[in-house]
């Protein structure tokens, strides 16, 4: 990312670039490169087929920079169409005097676009928030992200359930994706390999799609969209990040992104080659029931019920 104050839009040709993409070698000013944004999220929704006219639409907001601008753009787009079955649903993990103010912006940003946000939280869900798991997990193998990621996966389908939507929208970007793709790699995960290719499948009891309009879009990308736009967004990050591995990949990643530009696109492209050919696969299209909570699961026992009980 950076400014220029001297080149023009490469696509305008009129006014002055704010925006270098790396990339493609084009300078942008603030209308294109907002454009740009949009419509490559309105490309990929309906490359991947996400969203038909009559769902009901869920969009997971934390009030983090990535799930505002979704909210945004999303709202945007279906303000165009004249459609206005959307709802933001937020989840409150229970991180004192990280999530507060995330949870007040939220709020705000949520009655400025009068789209209605609903609210639950760990604590309600599963009796336990993530400060309290962390003083009883068992050990450190157990990591913060590993818990709250488990978590966080069953509140959004459960909160969008309760709103009665049919499909959630999730705020992952590329590089969230190359770095659950090598998670998953380095561990050993093929089937959860296939999980991540973008098409949306429908699971569990009540058929819920999951899709990721903003899967092709550099993270960087959309922090300059939040900041033309004026998006407020959560300043504080989670104190509890740097226990996974994915801060580390995120910097590598950027380190190569740096000295070779459009190397995060290529890795994507590829990724998304083998997720595809994996996704077809019997192991990742079969799914079980939880013989605890009933909702489907890989094994006998989700992963959901296995850290609950490990935590009581």
């Amino acid at each position: 990312m950076s400014s220029q104050s001297v080149s023009v839009c490469n696509k305008c040709h009129t006014e002055p670039s704010v925006y270098h993409r790396s990339y493609s070698g084009e300078y942008l000013c603030k209308k294109c490169f907002l454009y740009s944004i949009e419509k490559k999220t309105s490309k990929t929704i309906s490359k991947f087929s996400m969203l038909n006219y009559n769902d009901r639409l869920a969009v997971g907001v934390s009030g983090g920079k990535d799930s505002l601008a979704l909210l945004y753009i999303i709202k945007k787009l279906f303000d165009k169409l004249g459609r206005s079955n959307l709802i933001a649903i937020t989840i409150d993990e229970g991180i004192e005097g990280y999530r507060n103010e995330s949870l007040q912006i939220t709020r705000d940003f949520c009655a400025n676009l009068k789209v209605e946000n609903k609210i639950l939280s760990y604590k309600d869900l599963f009796g336990i928030d993530m400060d309290e798991a962390m003083k009883i997990r068992p050990n450190e193998k157990m990591s913060s992200c590993s818990i709250c990621g488990t978590f966080r996966r069953r509140a959004i389908d459960m909160a969008a359930e309760s709103v009665g939507a049919n499909v959630v929208a999730t705020a992952h970007n590329l590089d969230d994706h190359l770095q659950t793709f090598m998670i998953n790699f380095l561990a050993g995960d093929i089937e959860r390999i296939g999980w991540n290719y973008p098409e949306p499948i429908q699971y569990g009891n009540s058929n819920l799609k999951k899709v990721k309009p903003f899967i092709e879009i550099y993270e960087q990308e959309i922090v300059f969209y939040a900041l033309q736009r004026k998006i407020p967004f959560q300043s504080e990050e989670c104190p509890y990040m740097n226990e996974s591995i994915r801060t580390e990949l995120r910097l590598f990643l950027n380190k190569l992104e740096k000295t070779h530009p459009g190397i995060k696109y290529n890795a994507y492209n590829s990724m998304t080659n083998i997720s595809k050919g994996l996704k077809s696969s019997p192991k990742t299209r079969n799914a079980n029931k939880c013989s605890i909570c009933e909702r489907d699961s890989s094994g006998n026992v989700c992963s959901v019920c296995k850290i609950s009980e490990i935590l009581k």
